[in-house]
């Protein structure tokens, strides 16, 4: 293995851990404040500080995307796939919500046939029953516990999917951090209108008022661990390629299952790990029958989200 490649893959598991370290950080904000606002607040901070950085390094021109609705909805999907993620690590193990979350890659390879009108490979018909199966293993014991809202991941990997095939449709309508703004700066605007719906809606959990100053920083801080892994993984990919970094981003269970035990003193018990190891299992399955042509040239179509 080349230099090159070996540190782009230890660039790209240094992107993809920090990923997983905010979500641990959102996840010590339960109970605090409203989800959806922590949420909104990430990505304001987000937004802000990516438009700032886009307008030093390319200028006003930068920020007029060529197709603005799909620009739209990439921020609505987004937005979507944010605000149930964060939802569901608020009442959750960090790591169950992470398994579910990984079944987006299966969805992708769904929905690319109807949308993108791309071929749907008979790898995806085996691995998709296969994938629920891991699905319903994670859920059992969440949904008897908290209902439907244990499904709140599977929606954010709905959500994340629609995002993955929005991004490839809109590939070369701007450059890398050009495109990272657009879909936080769209994404913004629905996550306000969320946190202020939940608000309005009366129910206690997604009440908002003044955020303690803790909380801020934090949601500071998930803001830069998030656009820090993005960049990280960027660089990985430019030095290793994107087919060789995509199954790096499953180092995000692994860090997620230690930071849940270490902080939250959470277990998954054997048959949740045999759930995500299923569903996991299938993802590298898919990518590892996916002619090397037909894989992702981006980093934004790995199964990684901007949280």
């Amino acid at each position: 293995m080349q230099h090159d490649e070996r540190s782009g893959i230890l660039l790209a598991v240094a992107g993809f851990s920090s990923l997983s370290v905010g979500d641990a950080i959102v996840k010590t904000m339960a109970g605090e404040w409203s989800p959806l606002a922590v949420a909104a607040l990430r990505f304001t901070i987000g937004a802000i500080g990516l438009s700032l950085l886009l307008w030093r390094s390319e200028g006003p021109s930068a920020f007029r995307p060529k197709r603005g609705w799909l620009q739209v909805a990439r921020g609505f999907c987004l937005a979507g796939a944010t605000l149930c993620f964060f939802s569901a690590i608020f009442v959750m193990q960090l790591a169950e919500a992470m398994a579910l979350a990984f079944v987006s890659p299966i969805f992708v390879a769904l929905l690319s046939g109807p949308l993108l009108k791309e071929k749907v490979r008979p790898a995806v018909w085996l691995l998709t029953p296969l994938a629920l199966i891991g699905v319903m293993l994670v859920l059992r014991p969440n949904f008897a516990e908290l209902g439907w809202v244990a499904c709140l991941p599977v929606a954010s990997a709905f959500f994340f999917a629609l995002m993955v095939i929005s991004n490839r449709a809109a590939a070369g309508d701007g450059s890398a951090l050009s495109m990272q703004v657009f879909i936080a700066c769209l994404a913004t605007p629905f996550l306000i209108a969320a946190a202020t719906v939940g608000h309005f809606s009366g129910a206690p959990a997604l009440q908002v008022g003044m955020p303690d100053w803790s909380i801020v920083l934090r949601c500071t801080l998930v803001a830069i661990t998030a656009s820090t892994a993005h960049w990280l993984a960027f660089l990985g990919t430019t030095r290793a390629g994107a087919a060789t970094i995509a199954p790096m981003t499953y180092v995000q269970m692994l860090v997620a299952t230690a930071l849940g035990y270490l902080l939250f003193g959470d277990v998954p018990d054997l048959p949740t790990l045999g759930g995500a190891t299923i569903i996991i299992g299938a993802g590298l399955f898919l990518w590892l029958t996916t002619p090397r042509a037909a894989r992702p040239k981006t980093v934004d179509e790995e199964p990684v989200a901007e949280r």
